[in-house]
């Protein structure tokens, strides 16, 4: 193997050692956020708030968070003037997961239990047998004051084990357990924890315990928590020839770490002086769940934030904004299962270490249109990044994402993509390296170079 190509390979991998540490640091989209927050901080980015006026300058970087779990970054160019366009890029920071009730505690048959909500569309039988743990918020007396706080209990303190095959010989033909009697986590045994204080009656005191012990705080100075059960197990480098991701919520986490990097990576060379848009990396939360909410891609906030940016031009500055702006909808897509191939359509068929795909759907379940795909493609090129295409069989059902929310609210054109991965919506998920690394790079060279494609295309 040639020097160049065994540089691009280390590259490759660093990239992908780099992505690791950040799903490692994400176990829910409070500390995704948080995260995101540090990397943004550590290049320049000034933090807003939605209740402040704002002022913003030309070639300065900016973000803004709303309920800390939905974060909207970007950066000015050195040309905009309010009017001109921006240069979109949105993903989600939720992942199908077990949360929390809000009275949980559960006593039964000898073990303490925890009640958990399903969030989202997991495939909720990988979560048996796994070292589980809690991540989230909570938010926090102190004095006469209430602080939002993350909690990350590192160590294993919940599982939900299989009955044995003994018990269940049938468990092999088909196991759909039962989700409310069944998907319940273990957290304590009655005998071990009897001389606990019995401290709050909605929840195992186990449970308070492990959260304030991790945060060093009283279980008097608990006011409320929005908690994910998570595994503790960490993401990894997988394969014989390390070219896999084996990890948690790869779903949507890659395109959320890569989209921002995307805007970082593109800010630090001269083309932010020259170029008349606003670059955005828009990461919202509650995708998996439909997106309503008010943190979510179908509430107000992009249309408030657009409008915020287009003021001190004309009156109609926005709406003369808008057709000059697209977004680039980046979530996961489904790589050909070997095992399943029929699954999959024919000449459709995506495959690791390919490439991105581009999403289409005839009845607009994806927003891209032959003109938003042709942009990307030209993009691509440019960034030399393989692109494919993915198409859902007619007799299967198919997802969507927040490109078509967002496309819909704005009159805005949208193209949906993703990287590919197995396993999608299970407790560990499956991409490959290279996924991390030709992301960045498409997303570094969106973000430089999509006025200039975007002058090329003559379609009105």
């Amino acid at each position: 193997m040639s020097d160049f190509l065994l540089g691009e390979q280390r590259n490759m991998l660093t990239a992908a050692k780099q992505f690791i540490e950040f799903v490692n640091k994400g176990p829910s989209p409070f500390h995704v956020v948080d995260e995101c927050k540090n990397l943004l901080r550590a290049q320049g980015f000034k933090e807003l708030r939605e209740r402040d006026p704002w002022k913003v300058e030309k070639n300065q970087k900016y973000f803004v968070t709303r309920n800390q779990s939905t974060i909207i970054a970007f950066a000015v160019g050195g040309e905009f003037k309010p009017g001109n366009g921006f240069t979109m890029l949105g993903a989600h920071t939720d992942s199908p997961c077990l949360k929390v009730k809000p009275k949980s505690g559960k006593i039964r048959h000898g073990y303490h239990q925890v009640g958990v909500q399903l969030y989202g569309g997991g495939i909720w039988n990988t979560w048996f047998d796994r070292d589980l743990t809690v991540a989230g918020r909570v938010l926090v007396k102190e004095g006469d004051k209430v602080r939002h706080r993350l909690v990350n209990v590192k160590r294993p303190i919940l599982r939900i084990p299989h009955l044995a095959i003994h018990l269940n010989r049938k468990v092999n033909d088909h196991f759909g357990p039962n989700l409310e009697s069944e998907l319940l986590p273990i957290i304590a045994s009655t005998v071990e924890s009897a001389s606990s204080a019995p401290g709050s009656t909605k929840h195992s005191p186990a449970l308070l315990d492990a959260i304030c012990s991790d945060m060093g705080v009283e279980k008097s100075q608990l006011l409320d928590f929005e908690l994910c059960l998570a595994d503790t197990q960490p993401a990894s480098i997988g394969g014989a020839l390390e070219e896999f991701i084996f990890a948690p919520r790869l779903d949507n986490l890659v395109n959320a770490y890569c989209g921002l990097l995307g805007l970082i990576e593109s800010c630090a060379v001269d083309s932010l002086n020259s170029d008349p848009n606003i670059r955005m990396a828009l990461l919202f939360d509650n995708e998996e769940v439909g997106s309503t909410s008010a943190q979510g891609a179908q509430s107000s906030l992009t249309e408030w934030i657009l409008r915020r940016l287009s003021t001190g031009g004309s009156r109609t500055a926005y709406e003369e904004a808008i057709p000059k702006s697209f977004l680039v909808s980046a979530d996961q897509v489904h790589a050909c299962h070997p095992n399943y191939a029929d699954k999959h359509e024919d000449n459709h068929k995506v495959g690791l270490h390919k490439g991105p795909a581009i999403k289409f759907n005839a009845n607009q379940r994806y927003a891209t249109t032959a003109i938003s795909a042709s942009i990307l493609r030209v993009i691509a090129e440019k960034a030399s990044v393989p692109i494919q295409d993915i198409v859902v069989k007619n007799d299967s059902p198919c997802g969507s994402t927040i490109g078509p929310i967002i496309s819909a609210k704005l009159g805005l054109r949208t193209v949906d993509m993703g990287s590919p991965q197995l396993s999608m919506h299970s407790i560990r998920e499956m991409c490959c390296t290279s996924s991390i690394s030709q992301s960045i790079a498409l997303f570094k060279t969106y973000y430089n170079t999509f006025p200039a494609v975007d002058e090329s295309f003559i379609v009105e």
